[in-house]
């Protein structure tokens, strides 16, 4: 079969061609019975491309999308894009300020967003001078605003999608995170996107009769990228939930026939606490995708014996599309590696000054393939400084074994420099987390005059469990070198996190006291 972005000029063209194939097949499925189908969604999604292009909209032009997964996310980020523009997510968990940052850097000319959302909209609304265009999805009491049902009322449902450079034109940008700072928008074209869809629909061999439980944020890339455009690909079904409540999901699960589930670890976790009642309601899953960050063994055997479903870690960063590497499914497994590269992708592990080493030594994961972005918006030094050559710079630190597995030792810019020595805080807290006692741990440097930085282990105990910093300290000292045991243990109730799960350890460095006991 043709990859792909060899069948299809941009992703607008493979919706129509979804849509024209498997009509009334759902396409989505929202609020557990809510069923939208291929033709509904085509239609909608080119409803708004007409009103978007009837107001001025042209291509290049960037439009923010702020909405919970659902049908109304799916139709708007596949209109912003069949007119030619470039659709901007908004993380949902985001407050005004940061949001008018996102809208002004990217130079937005049109905004949707979902009423319940509006709160934050009317805060900044002042700011939004260069509007063409505002979008409520429903209802709205802002005067700029036009409610999406007019939209479906007086546009066409028909929609030429027009000629697009697939490898020059944007389709997305997608801001990071920002946990090191103000966030960068990667800029991600039509064929970055289709790239990676073709290679993850090789490793996940799925097609039109699955059904993806979606409820990872459509507006992060491994949401949109594994659990949007790859179903709509290849015309399986997305079960949309706005809101990981594991009982939820587990019923959701139930009532949909769910075939694949894309989480992160806390959601694991939680799912494999619920109680035995729900065992049976995660039957119909034929495997689970892992990605964000590493899965304690505790956990992944605690959920894998409850539900008799394997989960396949993968991982990639925003600015691959993002999926780079995942263990093969139904093939040899390894517990603690991202697997694999995927199919397209060239990935190595070089040295500080991009020279690639040799097998089981650690260093930095660098990844080169048509998924890696055109670079971050309007930021051409960050551009630079993001590669070596033609290989992105993911600042991940790991290895590669003899059968070409890789494994994240940790994040560069989390690395702990003791009296010049390394300290891997994802070591560290892999040895912590093996105490019967923690639940979570996240492990950040603290100033040290004689030794630069030290070791700070923040702990989340179990219910009911009980433990002091003194006894974490000798426990880590079975198993870590002196360097490597935390100096400084404290114990919080909870670790600040991003939507996905990552531990914000930029919060944790600063003492943000609300997260403190």
């Amino acid at each position: 079969m043709r990859p792909l972005y060899e069948q299809f000029n941009s992703l607008g063209q493979m919706l129509q061609a979804t849509a024209e194939n498997l009509k009334d097949r759902p396409a989505v499925i929202f609020n557990h019975h809510q069923i939208i189908t291929y033709r509904q969604l085509e239609a909608l999604s080119s409803q708004i491309a007409n009103f978007l292009v009837a107001r001025g909209i042209q291509k290049g032009d960037r439009i923010c999308l702020y909405c919970i997964n659902s049908p109304y996310f799916i139709a708007a980020y596949f209109g912003i894009v069949k007119a030619g523009a470039t659709v901007v997510p908004i993380n949902l968990l985001l407050n005004p300020e940061e949001i008018h940052f996102i809208i002004s850097d990217s130079g937005a000319k049109g905004l949707f967003y979902f009423e319940a959302l509006e709160n934050n909209i009317n805060r900044i609304k002042d700011t939004l001078t260069d509007m063409v265009c505002m979008v409520a999805i429903e209802k709205s009491s802002l005067e700029k605003a036009i409610p999406l049902s007019q939209i479906k009322e007086e546009s066409s449902p028909h929609f030429e999608v027009p000629e697009i450079d697939q490898k020059e034109d944007v389709a997305a940008i997608l801001y990071t995170s920002g946990t090191t700072g103000y966030p960068k928008g990667a800029m991600l074209t039509h064929r970055n996107l289709l790239f990676n869809v073709n290679s993850i629909l090789q490793v996940l061999k799925v097609d039109e009769n699955d059904i993806f439980l979606t409820v990872l944020p459509l507006f992060h890339a491994f949401g949109a990228t594994a659990g949007m455009i790859s179903p709509i690909a290849v015309g399986a079904t997305i079960a949309t939930v706005p809101k990981f409540i594991p009982i939820e999901i587990a019923e959701v699960i139930k009532e949909t026939g769910a075939t694949i589930f894309l989480g992160v670890p806390s959601m694991y976790k939680l799912l494999a606490d619920l109680p035995d009642e729900y065992n049976s309601h995660l039957v119909s899953l034929r495997f689970c995708i892992l990605g964000g960050d590493a899965l304690p063994l505790e956990t992944l055997k605690k959920f894998e014996e409850k539900y008799k479903v394997l989960i396949y870690e993968g991982d990639g960063p925003t600015e691959c599309s993002p999926v780079t590497a995942v263990n093969p499914i139904g093939g040899r497994r390894k517990i603690g590696s991202i697997g694999k590269a995927v199919p397209g992708v060239d990935m190595k592990i070089v040295d500080d000054n991009g020279k690639e080493i040799k097998r089981g030594k650690v260093g930095e994961i660098v990844v080169r393939g048509e998924n890696v972005m055109k670079g971050y918006f309007n930021r051409p030094e960050e551009t630079e400084e993001a590669f070596f050559g033609e290989y992105f710079r993911t600042g991940d630190i790991g290895y590669k074994d003899d059968e070409d597995y890789f494994y994240i030792v940790d994040r560069k810019k989390d690395t702990i420099i003791v009296s010049g020595m390394n300290v891997y805080p994802r070591m560290v807290e892999n040895v912590i987390r093996k105490h019967p006692a923690v639940s979570e741990v996240a492990v950040v440097p603290a100033p040290h005059p004689l030794h630069n930085e030290i070791p700070r282990a923040v702990i989340v105990l179990k219910e009911g469990k009980t433990a002091t910093a003194k006894e974490i300290i000798h426990f880590c000292s079975k198993y870590l070198g002196r360097h490597e045991i935390p100096r400084i243990v404290e114990f919080v109730s909870e670790l600040p996190k991003t939507p996905t799960g990552k531990v914000l350890k930029r919060e944790l460095k600063s003492g943000i006291k609300k997260f403190h006991d």
